[in-house]
């Protein structure tokens, strides 16, 4: 809604901000199965919840039993979604509303702080494909995509004085994304509670006081409507089952390592570069005269980045808690940045114009992107067809030692042969109080649930992972029927003895357990 009397620019209008969210979808219209590394995995899980046991091999490879926890988002809403359009479709359909409601709600706080959508706030736009979408956290990028919509009707709310209704709409909607995922609740309550920092700060200073200290106060008293999920976390937390350590603090390395990667997924010298190009447009806000800072949105990014700096990575047994917050800290600081009045409009029109180019560039980046990293999913996908359902299937996905910019995305993809097979995978997670699925198939629980999918060459200093010889080796032959190797590294074809080669495709197979002997260990046979 563009300020009444003034002219209502393109980049202002509501038809070209509903463009913006149509866009955003775009990448993820061509794959089957969206390329994000943890979400077949996650489909998996969902396949197992909604046949309810009613699959025998199912029923007798996990266990899955309902819980309240801050992580149910997608759990939930593919159980009606799934009876439309069957679970892959579905899983696919509410994806796509994730980085469409990112968007939105990146465009509505904008219009809600400045009364009409700023130049820059497009480049903020392409963060709704950060890290953390691509690297599958699904239930995580839900919660924060309506986290960013409840602020901006917080602010909304706020501007037009009608805080008794919004207590009242904040008592229901604390809960709801607390159960989509507690991130997006604690990010709430952060923004809200910064937010209401400055609106009971410019409100002392109205009334001739800027007394920081009842305005902290306040703006507490405001936020006890967002109080009542502290509740649900003690319950859960409380949990007999529930455990997972919280450990990493204050790794600044790290946390400077996961803020370059805010736009990892292909090509590093692009995302490196769009990354600089963000740094660079909130630098020019510092020194260029015709912008300056919501403070508002400025103090909610500076929170944000508190909050960072101050998490683990590791929280309750879940890694990456630090690392997930960077995009939005950076697109809650491109928001912010406003022209000053009185701003030239072909300057803004530039601005915008450059700003529209960043974005579309990096959504047919993605777009790109995804098809090829889909092609290599459907590739290695094809071994489904050539296995039994309710088979036992201990898979081995390629590696390598370190981190790498770009992985072919098939960590999770074990997790087809649940969906479309009813087959056992090894790759589902294991945390107790963290997820509603339990494994238990083989004897050696290292087979069970992931990361024990994932192989390397040799063995990796400071990794889990095993390499493939010693898994090829190791894996329990009376348990499994089937070996599926995904871009395996080299590994040495005395493992396979004993088992068929039933089909293969570049470098991923299938192979079938005939002999259910272990073979004799040969340090000859692993890989120095």
């Amino acid at each position: 809604m563009a300020v009444e009397g003034r002219h209502t620019h393109w980049w202002e209008t509501r038809g070209f901000a509903a463009l913006l969210v149509l866009i955003s979808i775009v990448p993820l219209l061509w794959p089957t199965v969206p390329p994000l590394v943890d979400l077949p995995g996650h489909m998996g899980r969902y396949h197992v919840e909604l046949d309810g046991g009613h699959t025998a091999s199912l029923a007798q490879f996990f266990d899955f039993h309902w819980s309240l926890i801050g992580n149910l988002g997608i759990d939930l809403l593919v159980i009606p979604m799934a009876k439309l359009f069957g679970l892959e479709l579905a899983t696919k359909l509410i994806v796509m509303t994730i980085p469409a409601l990112t968007v939105a709600g990146l465009i509505w706080i904008c219009r809600e702080v400045n009364r009409e959508v700023q130049p820059t706030a497009l480049f903020a736009l392409a963060l709704a494909y950060g890290h953390p979408f691509h690297f599958g956290f699904v239930n995580f990028a839900l919660a924060m995509a309506l986290a960013l919509m409840a602020f901006a009707l917080w602010l909304r709310l706020a501007r037009l004085n009608r805080l008794r209704l919004r207590a009242a709409l904040f008592l229901i909607i604390g809960p709801v994304i607390w159960i989509t995922h507690t991130y997006g609740w604690g990010m709430l309550g952060v923004a809200a509670f910064s937010a209401e920092l400055i609106r009971q700060h410019d409100k002392s200073l109205a009334e001739g006081e800027g007394n920081w200290p009842r305005s902290i106060f306040w703006a507490g008293i405001h936020c006890i409507c967002l109080a009542p999920p502290l509740l649900l976390m003690v319950l859960w937390r409380s949990g007999k089952h529930v455990g997972g350590e919280t450990g990493d603090w204050f790794n600044m390395q790290a946390k400077l390592m996961w803020f370059n990667m805010t736009l990892r997924d292909r090509w590093h010298w692009f995302d490196a570069a769009s990354l600089a190009v963000l740094m660079l447009v909130l630098f020019a806000a510092l020194r260029d005269r015709r912008l300056e800072f919501s403070r508002n949105l400025a103090a909610t990014a500076i929170f944000l980045l508190i909050v960072f700096l101050c998490l683990p990575r590791i929280v309750f047994g879940s890694a990456y808690a630090d690392m997930r917050l960077t995009p939005y800290i950076l697109a809650i600081a491109l928001i912010s940045i406003r022209s000053k009045p009185g701003t030239s409009m072909r300057f803004a029109g530039r601005v915008a114009a450059a700003g529209l180019a960043f974005y579309v560039i990096r959504i047919a980046a993605t777009t790109a992107s995804f098809v090829l990293f889909s092609q290599g999913v459907e590739r290695a996908a094809g071994a489904l067809d050539h296995l039994p359902r309710g088979a036992r299937v201990v898979s081995f996905v390629g590696a390598p030692c370190g981190m790498t910019w770009s992985t072919a995305r098939l960590e999770h993809v074990p997790a087809l042969g649940i969906v479309r097979r009813d087959a056992f995978s090894n790759d589902q997670w294991n945390m107790a109080g963290g997820q509603l699925l339990r494994a238990h198939i083989a004897r050696r629980r290292w087979f069970n649930s992931d990361p024990s999918q994932i192989v390397t060459a040799r063995a990796c200093r400071g990794e889990w992972w095993k390499s493939i010889d010693w898994s090829l080796a190791n894996f329990p032959r009376d348990t499994f029927d089937y070996v599926w190797l995904l871009d395996p590294p080299p590994f040495n074809a005395y493992w396979t003895r004993g088992m068929t080669r039933v089909w293969q495709n570049g470098t991923n197979a299938l192979y079938r357990v005939d002999d259910r002997t272990q073979p004799r260990s040969s340090p000859a046979a692993f890989k120095s």
